[in-house]
């Protein structure tokens, strides 16, 4: 195969900054699967002088080793590393030819303590943008712990080991042949899953911030770069960096930004947070807040921050359709993204449940890959754009059914079916398929503050006022998890700007 002359441009400067020389050991044979991947790696071979293939046996084939020459590694890629999964093979590329990863020092410390031999597989689809988080994780693990090694299995090569071990969404995570983690995870908390939370003790030399910032999306962050440039003491509470956003494909409402990616925004936004003296502590989650002569923030693993004016940009997250099966079938047939998991249906009917936009834009996503395609929509109209129904109209193997109730997902150790009533006969329905996709808008992230004392309207959404203050003087709020009229990630970020401004004027008025 052959890179185009864009990538191979990219590919050229990168591969000026390798560090020592490095070989592909790669597991071949005679098959279509091992050529691809031969003419792949000699074309990259071909590119540098550092560079160098040679051929060795394997778990599986087609797949290699990057290693620094004359040393063993435990960074292998099974498949082609393509799609999304390219700069996942960059990144090792570099790394184990010597470049540091762009990770804090504090996480590349507790990498190195790791005492116990790991050995991780991660299966991923080429066009799942959440995967890459996960595999350049675990290939930094593996580059810095050599007693850690991470294989990346491209599924559309290894399809009947996906089958025969039932994986029914990316990127899932196997350690020692066992299923470890599902879904984005950051290295951070990858950590924590294989070391333990961090200690309340860790929080405890704080001190007392001028504004605290709890969440770390689009709003969370322009909230703390704002107030940090004021010169105070600014902190971020985060539990996942970037929230809703990383689940996002295609953005091209950014104004000045013609067309970027949720992982690409974010990545720009955070490296721009570093720029400033902001505390970050991420991975960790909040579960109270009170307001005393300070205001107090609770974590989870108990420790207590204080500060004299906080920001709550927790965002939001998928809203369930809580039928029996959604949660016992979740990763086992039941997924909200059709980019990443998509891919794993193919030839399968399956189901999207929701006839808003993000639910036609789902299913002619599927389309193209699915045998069939079904659509329910609860209410006797679909809510997408005319344009997006004309086109799932066009398609045949697209069925909407509206007036529909969905009132099981079935299945036995996977999804093998949907119930449905249909509202107006009253009648009840079942199709047999494979995979469902829900698909029904968001709800704010705002249950730990249900019985707190900053105010909620009845969906849950934080009340705040035109400078962004919640209820309780010193207290603000923005982003998806407040009563704005709109979610959008550039609404976010000015409610954003407005809470920590609001928080700045409160500071200097007490």
């Amino acid at each position: 195969m052959a890179l185009d002359k864009e990538i191979k441009e990219q590919l050229e400067q990168y591969l000026a900054l390798l560090e020592s020389e490095v070989v592909f050991q790669a597991s071949l044979a005679s098959d279509d699967n091992s050529i691809k991947v031969k003419e792949f790696l000699e074309e990259i071979v071909a590119m540098s002088p550092m560079i160098s293939l040679e051929e060795l046996s394997l778990s599986r084939t087609p797949s290699f080793k990057i290693a620094k020459k004359g040393q063993t590694s435990g960074v292998e890629f099974a498949g082609l590393p393509l799609g999304h999964e390219f700069t996942s093979f960059i990144l090792a590329l570099l790394q184990v030819s010597g470049r540091a990863p762009k990770v804090d020092d504090t996480v590349i410390q507790q990498i190195k303590a790791i005492d116990q031999p790991l050995s991780f597989e991660t299966y991923v689809s080429l066009t799942c943008h959440n995967c890459p988080d996960v595999v350049q994780a675990l290939n930094i693990m593996a580059v810095v712990n050599p007693l850690i090694s991470h294989v990346m299995i491209e599924g559309g090569m290894f399809q009947e080991e996906v089958e025969a071990k039932k994986i029914m969404a990316v990127p899932t995570v196997l350690l020692d042949g066992e299923e470890f983690a599902s879904g984005r995870l950051t290295i951070e908390q990858l950590l924590e899953m294989i070391t333990g939370p961090a200690s309340a003790d860790e929080f405890k030399d704080k001190g007392v911030f001028d504004v605290l910032v709890v969440g770390g999306g689009p709003a969370g962050n322009s909230a703390a770069i704002y107030a940090a440039r004021k010169g105070i003491k600014t902190g971020m509470v985060v539990d996942t960096y970037g929230g809703q956003v990383m689940d996002t494909v295609g953005i091209e409402n950014m104004i000045g930004t013609s067309y970027t990616e949720g992982p690409k925004l974010m990545a720009q936004i955070e490296a721009h947070a570093k720029d400033y003296s902001i505390d970050i502590m991420k991975n960790q989650r909040a579960k109270a807040i009170r307001k005393a002569e300070l205001i107090e923030v609770e974590l989870e693993n108990g420790a207590i921050l204080k500060t004299k004016t906080a920001i709550l940009s927790v965002g939001a997250n998928w809203r369930n359709v809580n039928v029996p099966g959604e949660e016992e079938f979740r990763t086992k047939g039941v997924t909200n993204c059709p980019h990443c998991d998509g891919p794993l249906f193919t030839g399968k009917d399956v189901a999207v449940i929701g006839g808003g936009n993000s639910g036609i834009e789902a299913a002619l996503d599927l389309a193209g890959l699915a045998k069939h395609v079904y659509v329910l929509e609860f209410l006797p109209e679909l809510r997408a754009d005319q344009v997006l129904q004309d086109r799932a109209n066009a398609l045949e193997n697209i069925t909407i059914i509206k007036n529909a109730a969905t009132t099981e997902i079935t299945g036995t150790d996977e999804v093998n079916g949907i119930s449905y009533t249909d509202r107006e006969t009253n009648e009840d329905h079942h199709i047999a398929l494979q995979g469902v996709f829900v698909q029904i808008g968001l709800v704010p992230n705002t249950t730990w503050l249900k019985d707190s004392i900053v105010e909620l309207n009845p969906r849950g959404e934080i009340t705040v006022d035109h400078h962004g203050m919640t209820n309780v003087e010193g207290i603000f709020a923005a982003g998806d998890c407040t009563d704005s009229a709109y979610k959008q990630i550039i609404i976010s970020m000015g409610s954003g700007a407005t809470a920590a401004l609001g928080a700045f004027d409160y500071l200097i008025r007490q």
